[in-house]
């Protein structure tokens, strides 16, 4: 990661406030000295599955269309971050991103912006067997899918939709339409889909995809969540670490979340993104966008500055810039969610971006 030497302490994993004054910086720094070059960007709060650690059967109140930025509102913020303050990486989230209308544009004016940002899109994969030719066409570089497990009755439990089939078309698709690396992400749940590591990490070794581990997070919808419960970073290792050896690998981990791991020696290999257990937050390049145009500094912060006003109330870019520099400043230390006093974000997984 990019680290901005402020003369002040470095984190500390301690809640404070930004004591001292900005600096006179064009970009997104925060108290700590860390720099968000990295924005996630939700284009719609909607999703088509039901995944039960995400959100009830019924789904959820969604946002109103007015409410959700336009495609010339988000075309604007994205110019504004690239060019003003120096995102160099923007992924597009939801909710499920394939559901917004006129994506593949959305895409082109994107990469087309200068200079050129790398872009990726998580998804869930539905859908992308039959659009993953016209996104790269269209300038996306790397794709991420969701995929918990590779048997269809699970899915369909974890889902409550029978999509298995779909997903791994979408996989095959956009492997071969050259999006790569094609990263798989997987959330294990104990009792549910545990037994499915070894298998999952076979899958995506034979199928040339890289597979990522991440823990589950406190960000569902219900507020369900049990750490007690949670499949940790270590019981993955001690998974996988029974059918394969596991090293660590040597490539410089910078500010990705995954700690990677090589496989029977590799080349393949393996990530596990400790979010809870082994929090990453002191390397953190992140800045959040949601689809209704809030900026948030953390995808566990309970606070947000809502560039949607600035930009209908007629706000100048630089306007806009210094609301989303000032965001960034007052970033935490890190996500608390180790901290006695942690509380749930408001709102979902699928409303914030992933």
């Amino acid at each position: 990661m990019t680290a901005v030497d402020l003369g002040i302490p470095r984190v500390s994993g301690k809640r404070q406030n930004p004591a001292e004054p900005r600096p006179d910086h064009p970009g997104l720094i925060d108290s700590f000295g860390r720099v968000a070059t990295d924005l996630r960007v939700s284009l719609t709060d909607k999703c088509n599955l039901r995944c039960t650690y995400c959100m009830p059967a019924e789904g959820l109140d969604w946002l109103p269309g007015d409410q959700v930025l336009s495609d010339d509102e988000l075309l604007r913020l994205l110019r504004i971050a690239v060019e003003s303050l120096g995102v160099t990486d923007i992924r597009l989230t939801g909710g499920e991103p394939m559901l917004r209308q006129g994506l593949e544009r959305i895409v082109a004016e994107v990469s087309a912006l200068r200079p050129k940002p790398r872009l990726s899109m998580t998804t869930n994969g539905i859908g992308l067997a039959k659009r993953a030719e016209a996104l790269v066409a269209a300038g996306l570089d790397r794709i991420n899918v969701s995929l918990d497990t590779i048997d269809r009755e699970t899915f369909t439990e974890l889902t409550r939709r029978d999509r298995l089939r779909h997903v791994l078309d979408g996989l095959a698709a956009a492997r071969d339409a050259g999006l790569s690396p094609v990263k798989v992400n997987a959330v294990l749940m104990r009792g549910v889909n545990d037994h499915e590591a070894v298998p999952l990490l076979r899958y995506c070794l034979d199928n040339g995809y890289h597979l990522r581990f991440i823990e589950q997070m406190p960000l569902d919808a219900q507020h369900g969540w049990d750490r007690g419960g949670m499949i940790t970073a270590q019981d993955i290792l001690e998974l996988l670490g029974a059918e394969f050896e596991l090293t660590p690998s040597e490539a410089p981990r910078g500010g990705a979340p995954a700690e990677r791991w090589l496989v029977d020696g590799g080349p393949g290999d393996v990530g596990v993104i400790a979010s809870v257990t082994r929090p990453f937050c002191s390397a953190c390049e992140r800045t959040r966008l949601t689809a209704d145009g809030a900026v948030r500094s953390c995808l566990f912060s309970n606070d947000e500055t809502d560039l949607r006003a600035l930009l209908r109330g007629g706000a100048r870019d630089e306007e806009i810039a210094d609301a989303w520099r000032e965001t960034m400043w007052g970033k935490l230390a890190g996500h608390e969610i180790n901290e006695a006093g942690f509380a749930q974000p408001i709102r979902p997984m699928s409303a914030i971006g992933g």
